[in-house]
């Protein structure tokens, strides 16, 4: 990746390898930690934590769990959101990356329902608050790193290595999860389980480690020499970007509950509803977070060329189209034919809107409030669409006696509101960062901008 001069200021050239790995890495460690939880739950924690249920309704309140980190989602981006849009996006990163590894690794170490009952589950949603909270800014502040440092055309592309990086940390946990439960059933409930909770501790060490060795953000800085921080950054936000930070709201809708609902609530039916080994599952999930990895790059990159829109409704699109052929193709039980559906759901649907959407959510906000309001609109789309999706996925389930048609109904939905969301929100790729199009108090009279047509305020 070389250097390169971060949209087109004259600043001096800065090595972005090191920014990117950054971005990548450090947001795989730290949603590595978050979807481990959301494994855990889906295999293991109804019988750890939730054994005075029967086996359906204790998987069914074990997902319920990791659905209550999301409630603490959009108070950690108002939290660190703000610290980001003042104090700088370094600081904040390192700040999220130590509560999510810190309360995921004190996972690992708490005691089951059988040790000390009700404190046990308590201590359970605890942890999850205090991981919902740090998730909260960590995605927005990797992004934010990654895009504020892309060179000029290139943000899309660039901007992909942050959701890249939630990816392979989808894929680690996967891959952690499916050696441990190789284990005997025992052997697995009486301690596989903790070990990928405690292995984050050693990620934690080097995510911290990277983090720390990178600089702030140009566009951040180049802001803080022209122009004091917003006083309350979130309010400005929503008051000058409306239209914007709804547009993020909804083109959550898919992109984040299907992100939680396929790798996290297919897990649980294709283990608990269609009695196939937990293996074929995890074989499924690995594959498609695999597939994903490419996807997100490829599509990050055709949002440069066509524009962020086109990529993202194509996704959303996608995603309705299939939902229906998804679960046919698992209900066959053919372990090939439900690898395929997890490659062409997560690699092709998910894909489509998890590559351009770091870009283009940043482009949605001026320099002075990006983080405040990237990480706040960001997470409220997380409290409607991906924390509620695994647990109302079972619950549709056993509504529809075992059939996933409704689960299907539920994906179409949330996609063709993403597919409204975006096609009502302008196109931004060849907007520039430095400038709030929202207000004039922030143009420099030496630069314009980019181009009337690409202003991402209307």
């Amino acid at each position: 990746m070389g250097t390169a001069t971060p949209q087109g200021t004259g600043a001096p050239k800065r090595p972005l390898t090191p920014v990117m790995f950054a971005a990548a890495v450090g947001s795989a460690l730290e949603w590595y930690d978050f979807f481990i939880y959301g494994t855990a739950a889906a295999l293991v924690f109804g019988e750890l934590f939730f054994p005075k249920f029967d086996p359906s309704t204790g998987m069914l309140v074990s997902l319920a769990t990791f659905g209550v980190g999301f409630l603490a989602r959009p108070f950690g981006g108002l939290l660190f959101g703000h610290l980001g849009d003042r104090w700088g996006r370094k600081p904040v990163l390192v700040i999220t990356i130590l509560m999510v590894g810190g309360s995921t690794f004190l996972i690992g170490l708490l005691p089951t329902y059988d040790q000390i009952g009700l404190w046990a589950p308590l201590l359970l949603v605890l942890m999850r608050l205090l991981q919902g909270l740090g998730a909260g800014a960590e995605y927005g502040g990797a992004v934010l790193l990654a895009v504020e440092y892309a060179p000029e055309g290139r943000r899309g592309f660039f901007g992909s290595f942050a959701p890249m990086g939630v990816t392979i940390g989808n894929l680690l946990a996967a891959a952690v999860f499916g050696l441990v439960t190789m284990l005997p059933h025992e052997d697995l409930l009486a301690w596989g389980w903790r070990v990928p909770f405690l292995v984050s501790l050693l990620l934690l060490a080097f995510g911290v480690f990277i983090r720390m060795r990178i600089e702030e953000t140009p566009v951040f800085a180049e802001t803080q020499e022209r122009q004091p921080p917003i006083r309350a950054p979130a309010l400005a936000a929503l008051r000058r970007h409306p239209r914007n930070f709804a547009v993020v709201v909804g083109a959550r809708m898919a992109e984040n509950g299907l992100g939680y609902l396929f790798p996290v609530f297919g897990l649980s039916y294709i283990i608990n509803t269609l009695h196939l080994p937990r293996d074929v599952a995890l074989l499924g999930v690995f594959g498609g977070n695999f597939v994903e990895i490419f996807g997100i790059l490829f599509f990050g990159w055709l949002s440069d060329k066509v524009g962020r829109r086109p990529v993202y409704m194509g996704g959303a699109l996608f995603s309705a189209i299939f939902a229906v052929p998804f679960f046919m193709m698992l209900n066959t039980g053919d372990t090939t034919t439900i690898l395929l559906a997890f490659v062409l759901i997560m690699g092709i649907g998910g894909g489509a809107m998890f590559g351009p959407q770091a870009a283009y959510f940043a482009e949605l906000f001026g320099p002075r409030l990006r983080f405040s309001g990237f990480a706040f609109a960001r997470e409220l789309g997380s409290i409607l669409a991906g924390g509620p999706a695994p647990a109302l996925s079972a619950m549709l389930v056993i509504w529809f006696d075992g059939a996933p048609w409704g689960v299907a109904l539920y994906v179409i939905v949330l996609s063709l509101i993403t597919v409204a969301a975006v096609w009502w929100g302008p196109e931004t790729h060849e907007s520039d960062l430095r400038v709030d199009y929202s207000t004039a108090e922030e143009r420099r009279p030496d630069r314009p901008p980019a181009g009337a047509a690409a202003r991402p305020t209307a």
